[in-house]
């Protein structure tokens, strides 16, 4: 059998002709570029916060999950074939890592040993924020894919093919889960507190 030696130090790499570099920098092009992902992340940077915070409660770790769904969609992007589809990948990123982070935080409250107190708003008068807070609370008690769809359908104002595509699932499944959970909330509005 023959013996394939590793290259010697003296040796010098060899040389890639103008073909080759046309190819590696045509391998380089495919998938959206870093110029792209960076314009289409900072001109829906709001809408991507307003996304995770209605899936979050904490502001700082609503900008950690968008600022991380910027990183890990820029170390993927040339898993973006499509450029019109950049916005989509960071959207389903931000969803992906808020059911993470809540996961984490689930898991954190199951691990205390001592029940946290509660801790009174300050703004705990108005009628706006009581309702503000019911809504909140409603949302939570609903399942987690009708809240995903209702928050991406109502308060990110995508429509029910965007919504479909950000979640994975069919505009059927949209429909339904939001019908769902519309009736649901309603019930738990209505429901004395």
């Amino acid at each position: 059998m023959p013996v394939i030696a590793p290259w010697s130090t003296t040796r010098p790499a060899p040389q890639m002709s103008s073909a080759g570099r046309e190819d590696a920098d045509d391998a380089m092009a495919a998938g959206t570029t870093v110029d792209h992902l960076t314009e289409t992340y900072r001109a829906h940077y709001r809408s991507l916060l307003g996304l995770a915070a209605l899936l979050l409660d904490d502001t700082a770790s609503c900008e950690d999950v968008v600022q991380e769904a910027f990183i890990r969609v820029h170390s993927a992007r040339r898993r973006v074939r499509d450029p019109e589809k950049t916005l989509a990948y960071l959207r389903q990123t931000v969803v992906n890592l808020s059911r993470s982070a809540l996961r984490r935080r689930i898991l954190g409250l199951k691990l205390l040993s001592k029940p946290m107190p509660d801790m009174a708003s300050a703004e705990e008068g108005a009628y706006e924020q009581l309702e503000r807070d019911q809504l909140i609370k409603a949302m939570r008690g609903l399942q987690r894919r009708q809240r995903e769809v209702l928050v991406l359908r109502y308060f990110a104002d995508m429509t029910e093919a965007q919504v479909a595509e950000t979640l994975g699932i069919s505009l059927g499944s949209v429909k339904a889960y939001g019908s769902r959970g519309i009736a649901a909330l309603r019930v738990a509005m209505e429901a004395p507190a």
